[in-house]
């Protein structure tokens, strides 16, 4: 290919919308441009790209006894109402409804298409196990669509489904694919980390995230640094190991006067106590009514545990309006002691001696607060964020942080779909059993923008080898030059003969230009005709290196192909 060719239409400046760095740089270097709020053209470049990933993504699912079919975007909404999902999905599904007045969604997912495929043609133990994938534009309506391709409302996904006799089945298709994700993203040149995770809307008893690690991801890894433990999680899910909190004696239940004082840090400065010993009180809307969440004062809410303990379908923090109706007082002061709401209190709280607590009324809080003796501990469960320095749950070392975005992401769904869309076998008995099912998903454009995120510097992308639009770009320093013309056209021709993906910058712009684009883009390896040519020399230079060789027009494909070889482990 020639650039004067192409349609790369770059652009010097950042964009005023690009919050991330995937963002600006995938519009500025020509791959994406953006239709409406999360949704976007793929432009050329970014097709390559994309290509380059599904590719890899195919040959991995076709080695792990994959087939690929492909399923309709539209999705009637009686599936969805046959697996109880049409309202467990919530705004975030896009709803339409046809001309003869039926209700249908745009594919977020596709649990139920796939298992009512399976349930209509699946009869017999012997048609087990069964392994279907697609790789298929998803849709999701973000209340807040934003940083480019990391969350948008139209996307595309590679979403595998296992079918399986019993759970002994449903564990080996669950590893298989975990190894097949980790070969996966092992040969896209991406360092990540597998994390066990929360299932989410979508279910299931067991699930792993692949994670890309990036400064700008907005997910929490929690792992610990002893490799022989090797226990990693989504802050999500991770499991909090009880450390009980000896400070303080118990005391009788007395009312201070705290006046303005409403954050943890202002009252436990003004009462000369530790955060530790204050009692912070969150209430939170649900579909069921008002519930108030009790953490210690040094520790935050995980809102999803919140949620999975509770079984609620939504979980949002209250208004202050819903807040003073509740506790007779302004936010800041809210408390667990005669507070006439259901009450989760996590561990660490109940195990607290001589407690803190807002005492629902302005300016106010109580000391010496008793769990147990002043507010009821009935419901105990651990819902408390997990941070770097807990200890580890499995060895008690010390874990850390570290932010990633998810990429993929495998479920063990179990019975679930099964049991509710009737996807049932005959076993060697012919008795009736229902399928086990897995469900392992990949976001295909996310992972282009997750590279990105991980693989740039100050002049632009710097790509993996394996999944780069092209793996080197040839260019002329002058284009009126015709011995320097005639040296790229040559050299462009050898990389081409010799298998390489290699675009020719023919254009008739400054070599500053052209050298900008190139680094913008990303291409692997550039090769520069310029005053060398003289000599029969020309410079080879590693995008992500800088590393710069001259060399023989005759031993360029050679020097290339050796860059490219160095950087495949990226």
């Amino acid at each position: 290919m020639r650039v004067s060719q192409l349609f790369i239409p770059t652009m010097r400046e950042v964009p005023a919308e690009a919050e991330v760095v995937s963002h600006q740089l995938l519009l500025r270097a020509g791959f994406i441009r953006k239709v409406a709020a999360g949704i976007y053209h793929f432009l050329p470049l970014a097709q390559r790209v994309l290509h380059k990933i599904t590719a890899i993504i195919r040959e991995e699912m076709d080695r792990a006894g994959g087939q690929e079919i492909l399923m309709p975007i539209v999705q009637p909404a009686e599936l969805w109402h046959q697996s109880n999902r049409w309202n467990v999905y919530g705004p975030e599904l896009f709803r339409l409804r046809d001309r003869h007045e039926r209700d249908f969604c745009l594919g977020p997912t596709h649990e139920e298409m796939v298992t009512a495929l399976v349930a209509s043609e699946v009869r017999s133990y012997r048609q087990l196990p069964l392994l279907l994938y697609q790789i298929q534009n998803k849709y999701r309506d973000e209340r807040r669509p934003r940083f480019g391709l990391l969350r948008g409302r139209e996307f595309i996904m590679k979403d595998l489904y296992s079918f399986d006799r019993d759970e002994a089945g449903l564990d080996v298709s669950y590893w298989k694919m975990f190894a097949a994700y980790t070969r996966i993203f092992t040969r896209m040149g991406l360092r990540f980390r597998a994390v066990e995770a929360d299932t989410g809307a979508i279910g299931g008893n067991a699930s792993h995230e692949f994670m890309v690690l990036a400064d700008s991801g907005e997910a929490v890894v929690v792992y610990c640094p002893d490799e022989a433990c090797g226990y990693a999680a989504n802050a999500e899910k991770a499991e909090s190991l009880f450390v009980p909190y000896e400070g303080g004696d118990e005391g009788p239940l007395e009312l201070v006067v705290t006046p303005g004082r409403r954050t943890v840090e202002e009252v436990t400065a003004f009462l000369g106590l530790p955060t530790q010993r204050l009692i912070k009180t969150l209430i939170y809307r649900t579909e069921r009514g008002l519930v108030a969440a009790l953490v210690r004062g040094d520790r935050e809410v995980n809102e999803v545990k919140l949620q999975n303990h509770l079984g609620v379908l939504s979980l949002e923090l209250a208004d202050e309006t819903a807040i003073e109706a509740a506790t007779g007082a302004p936010v800041g002061f809210a408390g667990p002691v005669h507070l006439d709401l259901p009450l989760v209190v996590d561990r660490e709280v109940a195990n607290l001696k001589a407690a803190v607590a807002g005492a629902n009324r302005a300016d106010a809080h109580y000391v010496n607060v008793c769990p147990g003796r002043d507010f009821s501990v009935a419901d105990v469960a651990d819902i408390r964020l997990v941070t770097a320095g807990d200890p580890c749950p499995r060895c008690g070392e010390p874990m850390q942080t570290v932010k990633g975005i998810e990429v993929g992401q495998v479920f063990k769904l179990g019975e679930k779909y099964s049991r509710l869309m009737g996807a049932y076998y005959l076993d060697e008995q012919g008795v009736k059993r229902p399928m086990v099912m897995g469900c392992y998903g990949i976001g295909v454009s996310r992972t282009m923008a997750a590279a990105v995120e991980q693989n740039h510097d100050a002049d632009g992308i710097v790509w993996p080898v394996s999944i780069a639009p092209f793996h080197a770009v040839v260019l002329p320093v002058n284009s009126q030059d015709a011995s320097q013309v005639a040296a790229a056209e040559g050299i462009y021709r050898q990389l081409s003969g010799a298998g390489l993906e290699v675009v020719l910058d023919d254009r008739d712009e400054r070599p500053g230009v052209k050298f900008k684009d190139a680094d913008l883009i990303g291409y692997p390896v550039r090769v520069t005709a310029g005053r060398h040519v003289a000599e029969g020399k020309v410079e080879v230079r590693r995008r992500r290196t800088g590393e710069t060789l001259l060399v023989a027009e005759t031993e360029v494909v050679a020097a290339v192909q050796r860059f490219l070889h160095e950087g495949s482990g990226e």
